[in-house]
């Protein structure tokens, strides 16, 4: 395995979808739309962002020294709503997870991913926990997207390949936006 290689590709994975999120959330019309949920059982992309913050601070603070279940997070309330939402306020989460989560990234090395360390007392390799972290990550940016292109309806600008444009992509007449 080209460790060097692995480790700059999941710092681009991780960086990406920071990317995504921040370019969906600049499409969300008002303050108000961010804390709406489309029913009882959903999130809203304020509440997607307190959890995502709170995973990447937990995780990344002293990732290398000690568990990436903090003592102090406060998960389930992760989920619950605090007023009041505003945009200004969820990027203010979004970028304070965010910071700790790439200042340990890219403060790692190669020889880093072989290295064990712990989340909730079970043993992963590096590379493994930034795996999961890089997917878990994944999974709700892609929640933020879907959020953000419903409440930007037909204002919404693709984040990627517009629908119907895959041959002039293909072509090279678009230029997806996806640079990292």
């Amino acid at each position: 395995m080209d460790r060097d290689a692995l480790l700059q590709d999941l710092l681009k994975m991780f960086r990406l979808y920071k990317m995504l999120g921040e370019k969906a959330m600049a499409q969300v019309p008002s303050d108000e739309a961010f804390g709406v949920m489309l029913d009882e059982n959903s999130n809203s992309i304020a509440i997607i962002v307190q959890h995502v913050a709170g995973n990447l601070r937990s995780r990344y603070r002293d990732f290398l020294t000690t568990d990436g279940e903090k003592p102090d997070r406060n998960r389930d309330g992760e989920f619950e709503v605090h007023e009041p939402v505003t945009r200004k306020g969820v990027m203010a989460m979004w970028n304070d997870g965010w910071s700790v989560a790439l200042a340990s990234l890219t403060a790692l090395t190669a020889d880093d991913l072989e290295k064990t360390i712990t989340i909730r007392a079970e043993p992963f390799r590096v590379f493994e926990a930034l795996n999961r972290s890089v997917t878990h990550t994944a999974y709700h940016v892609g929640q933020i997207i879907y959020l953000a292109r419903h409440f930007a309806s037909a204002n919404w600008t693709s984040l990627t390949i517009p629908k119907g444009k895959s041959a002039e992509f293909a072509q090279g007449r678009f230029n997806a936006q996806l640079k990292v």
